[in-house]
């Protein structure tokens, strides 16, 4: 089969290969026709070397860490689907049986493995994972119009899941970055919350989105951001900031937004939050990150998306056009979601 491989961090372009099929070689592996495969962030940072050390699959690597299509082939044990099944995959593939895993907190596991970070990913035809990370797809989603969802859709979902608990109604919140995790979060917010939402972004076209998927204001980034934020807040701020990007200075500005007692999450990465201790002490700030998502957590994110409540803004590429995709992301053309789809 055809996949996209980083032969050495540094590189700003993917190889395609041909390389050996996946081969179903335990009893609850699962190998999906892949229908499409997220472009993200994190793909750019795996290429630039940001995850060595915490993550060092051996190269040459297939990225792609957001994946559905069909079910091709399943192990002895694999009952709960079959050949055809429309499918997403969580991105991890676990072991059930750790501490975390029994908690629900599939993210922790102890021994996950996190197919296009340390095994091969999705950037190819197939994909080989397990049973346990396999979610059927309600008839009407179509694999190329979900796949997202496995990553970026998931770990907004869990961020904004998290800060809703903080956001009673007569709140209000900021969402910095209206990309690929920022416009689903905005409308998991509207779907889940009453709090008034203000989003922050540098692209004048991310705020137009913004405002048809239920902002109720839009401030343009920059330095002035954090006095605009305080006085749609009546200098106050806000209860909740969550932060999609992470870097490029939003580490900075996004603790500033903050009223007392408020919570700021930390969803994208890249940069470094530098705050004083008497500030947060003060203040009574929290800082909290965000990583990913359970499974269970993106069973309820596909309902939010079976009902319509939840929708992708997705540019689809051909396969062969992954670096087209990953340039595009990296100079930020791409609003919404890549996704790549094989021919």
């Amino acid at each position: 089969m055809k996949a996209a491989r980083l032969h050495a961090y540094g590189d700003d372009r993917l190889h395609l290969d041909e390389v050996p099929d996946p081969k179903i070689e335990g009893p609850f592996d699962v190998i999906v026709r892949i229908g499409g495969a997220g472009v993200c962030r994190t793909d750019l940072h795996v290429m630039e070397g940001i995850w060595r050390g915490i993550q060092d699959p051996q190269l040459p690597h297939t990225l792609g860490h957001e994946n559905a299509g069909w079910v091709a082939e399943v192990g002895s044990a694999v009952d709960s689907v079959c050949a055809g099944d429309a499918v997403i995959v969580h991105p991890l593939m676990t072991d059930g049986v750790c501490p975390a895993c029994r908690r629900g907190e599939d993210m922790h596991c102890d021994n996950a493995k996190f197919p296009g970070l340390n095994v091969d990913g999705g950037f190819a035809q197939y994909l080989k994972t397990v049973e346990r990370s396999i979610f059927k797809l309600d008839e009407g989603l179509a694999p190329k119009e979900v796949a997202p969802y496995a990553d970026a859709g998931l770990t907004a979902y869990r961020a904004v899941k998290r800060a809703v608990e903080l956001l009673p109604p007569g709140t209000s919140c900021v969402a910095i970055g209206m990309g690929g995790l920022g416009h689903i979060g905005v409308q998991c917010l509207r779907a889940m919350c009453s709090a008034e939402i203000i989003v922050v972004d540098v692209s004048d076209e991310a705020l137009q989105m913004a405002g048809r998927l239920g902002a109720d204001h839009v401030v343009k980034a920059g330095d002035d951001a954090v006095a605009q934020v305080r006085e749609l807040t009546a200098g106050k701020g806000v209860q909740v900031v969550l932060d999609f990007v992470g870097e490029q200075g939003t580490t900075r500005q996004g603790p500033s937004m903050l009223a007392t007692g408020g919570t700021y999450f930390v969803v994208g990465y890249g940069g470094r939050i530098d705050l004083p201790a008497i500030e947060m002490i003060s203040r009574e700030i929290r800082v909290v990150g965000s990583l990913v998502g359970s499974y269970t957590e993106l069973s309820e994110l596909m309902v939010l998306a079976a009902q319509g409540k939840v929708k992708l803004e997705t540019r689809e590429y051909p396969f062969d056009d992954v670096n087209g995709a990953l340039a595009d992301l990296r100079n930020g053309q791409l609003h919404g979601r890549g996704v790549l789809v094989p021919a």
